[in-house]
Formats: structure tokens, C-alpha cells, sequence
């Protein structure tokens, strides 16, 4: 088997720009439904708003296997409308104020209504403020605001758009694929997670190849803030393979090309015996693969295993640079994912 390729491509970059900051996920989350339907996937919703689609199978005499990844990203919510009309944020996830200062942004009503903007420091222009003045700005989203592209100056006039405490703020992804085969985009993490996901029961369906046993694909929508997988897990799994992106650098052994498979994040060490499996899997596909360790890091596997889930977890995914800030993977990465993931489904127990 191997992966379609254009397939993986088109989704995942119809994906990364769609907006699906963590708590406001509804176009993500709709697009996996639809592209699940397309390949022939049955899939329902849980009450946290997540996706679950059941794969065919061959035993159901076996226990369960889910294969999770999480579509919700990092974003921005607006927490104050000031006096000039600008808009102050307060963040979705963890990230950086710098990351994303002098982004295109756009503000999600409650009526729907879409207004778009540019992420600034308070303090911006040089030619008013002295260098040092801006290069202290920032480290806090106390400092960052909106310009909204309207004609506001006031909280009245900017509240008359429909814009009130509480709307979403999604970054514009400047998503691009080059023909060198990499992937540049805010939200990689983890929207190449759910491509790999996705690719790899896309090969299985074409190619007429089932999981040895029960076998779901879960996409959470609150990953970002640490409850993700918390609930709605299929209630008869026993092994949750979670995919997630691999931070690339110093000290990392993760790469841009292989699959990353993370023995150990700061809620401990993932399955032993479920890591060996992966890697012997890696190595009869001749997959080129890491073992790496993520230090400052937590996955849906964390949030099931903390909410007292009775399961072996295990990790993989492709290996993203510049995590959380505007990222960069390799397609190489994510067909590796793709292919290890496959295989983990398929395999014999």
C-alpha cells in the first residue's frame, strides 16, 4: 500500500485554512466529517463537540484500538474592546505574544460575520517609540492588540460592528506548499497529525485492506487546553495511538523527514511495550523513524491517561519545526506518519 499522495495534500491544505481555534472548531471538525464520508467512513459526534469514525474490521472477538488526533489549534479571544476601538486578546493555548505579533487575524461574530485585522504591539511604530520601548512589548498579550480593518476609534463604533467579548480570533496560516515538498503553516500541530490520520484510512479503503480488530479514529477539538481526550474515547479501546506533531531542535532527535516516535513528555513515559511494537513496525517498513523525548510537551494521551483511562497510549507524528509560531514539516513526514499508522492498524495481535 501507499498513500495518495494528492489526496494527503488537498486535505491537509484545505485544513490548515480552516479556521478551528480550541473551543470554536466546528469548520474543522465538519471538514474531517465530510472528507471521512467521502472515503466511505461512518462517523458520529460525542457531546464535547469531538469526531469519532469506525474503521471496517475484522474481529470483533478482539478489544478495541483508537487512533487520536486533534484538530483544534491556538488562537485568541477578545477580552476587552478599548477606547480607541482596538481590540485586547487573551490567548487560546500556549504561545508566545512575539509569535504572532504583526499577523493577519480575523474576528468571528456572534452573528458569523467574519472582520479581519492585524495583530500589533500597543506600541508599534518606531518612528513614535523608541527601540527599546517595543523590544520589551514582547513577552505579554498585555500589550498586543487588534487593528481592525474598519473605520473605528471608539468602543462604541467598534461594538456597533457586532464585535463583544467572548469572539473568536483565528491567525491567518500563510499556508504554502513548495516544491521542494515542505509544508509551511501556522497549525501544522496538528493538522498534519489528523492528514496522516485520515491519509492512512484513505490507503486502507482504496487498497480493500481492514484493521485486525475494532478499530476508531478519534479528532478532538480541546487538545490545545488539556482535556481533549479526557472523555469521549470509544468506551471499548485498550490502546490509544495518538498523533501529534514532533518538536524539531536543539536537543531533539526528531527530524523533518521521519516519523517521531516520543518515548517520554512531561506526563511521563509512554507504553513500553506499545513503543517496541511501533518501532519493530518502522523497521519492517523500512520507515525512516526517531525515538525522541519532549520535554516541555502534552498530548490527548496525557489528558487520557490523567482523566484515569484504562489503556496502553503510545505516540508518533511527523516532525514540525517552529512549533507553535509559524511551523514547517516536510511531506515526507507526514507519509511517514501516514505508513506507520497504517501499519500499527493493520497489524497482527
Amino acid at each position: 500500500m501507499q498513500p495518495n499522495r494528492t489526496f494527503i495534500v488537498d486535505f491537509l491544505l484545505k485544513l490548515l485554512q480552516t479556521p478551528s481555534p480550541t473551543g470554536n472548531t466546528e469548520a474543522g471538525i465538519s471538514l474531517i466529517e465530510q472528507t471521512c464520508a467521502q472515503i466511505g467512513l461512518e462517523t458520529y459526534r460525542t457531546v464535547k463537540g469531538a469526531l469519532v469514525a469506525k474503521l471496517p474490521h475484522e474481529s470483533a472477538d478482539k478489544a478495541a484500538i483508537t487512533v487520536a488526533s486533534h484538530v483544534d489549534t491556538l488562537g485568541g479571544m477578545v477580552k476587552e474592546i478599548k477606547g480607541n476601538g482596538r481590540l485586547a486578546l487573551t490567548q487560546l493555548g500556549g504561545y508566545l505574544a512575539a509569535s504572532v505579533v504583526g499577523e493577519y487575524c480575523q474576528v468571528e461574530t456572534a452573528a458569523g460575520k467574519i472582520i479581519t485585522g492585524t495583530v500589533l504591539l500597543n506600541k508599534q511604530s518606531v518612528h513614535i517609540h523608541s527601540g527599546d520601548e517595543i523590544n520589551k512589548l514582547g513577552d505579554s498579550m498585555e500589550n498586543v492588540e487588534v487593528r481592525l480593518d474598519a473605520r473605528t476609534f471608539s468602543y462604541r463604533e467598534t461594538n456597533a460592528l457586532g464585535i463583544a467579548v467572548g469572539d473568536f480570533v483565528s491567525w491567518d496560516t500563510r499556508t504554502q506548499y513548495t516544491e521542494t515538498g515542505y509544508i509551511k503553516s501556522r497549525h501544522l500541530d496538528n493538522k498534519a497529525g489528523v492528514a496522516a490520520a485520515v491519509g492512512a484510512a484513505e490507503m486502507m479503503l482504496r487498497h480493500g485492506v481492514v484493521a485486525k480488530q475494532p478499530s476508531y479514529l478519534f479528532f478532538s477539538n480541546y487538545e490545545e487546553v488539556g482535556h481533549g481526550a479526557a472523555a469521549g474515547i470509544p468506551s471499548d479501546t485498550e490502546e490509544l495511538l495518538v498523533i501529534d506533531m514532533a518538536p524539531i531542535g536543539a536537543g531533539q532527535a526528531s527530524d523533518e523527514f521521519g516519523v517521531s516516535i516520543c518515548v517520554k513528555d512531561n506526563s511521563g513515559p509512554y507504553d513500553l511495550a506499545m513503543r517496541r511494537r511501533l518501532v519493530a513496525l518502522a523497521k519492517a517498513a523500512r520507515l525512516p523513524y526517531n525515538l525522541d523525548v519532549y520535554v516541555r510537551y502534552g498530548s490527548d494521551g496525557s489528558a487520557a491517561l490523567y482523566a484515569g483511562a484504562n489503556m496502553r497510549v503510545g505516540l508518533i507524528g511527523p516532525g514540525v519545526d517552529a512549533s507553535h509560531a509559524y511551523e514547517r514539516t516536510h511531506l515526507e513526514s507526514v507519509l511517514n506518519s501516514t505508513l506507520l499508522t497504517a501499519a500499527y492498524l493493520t497489524e497482527s495481535r
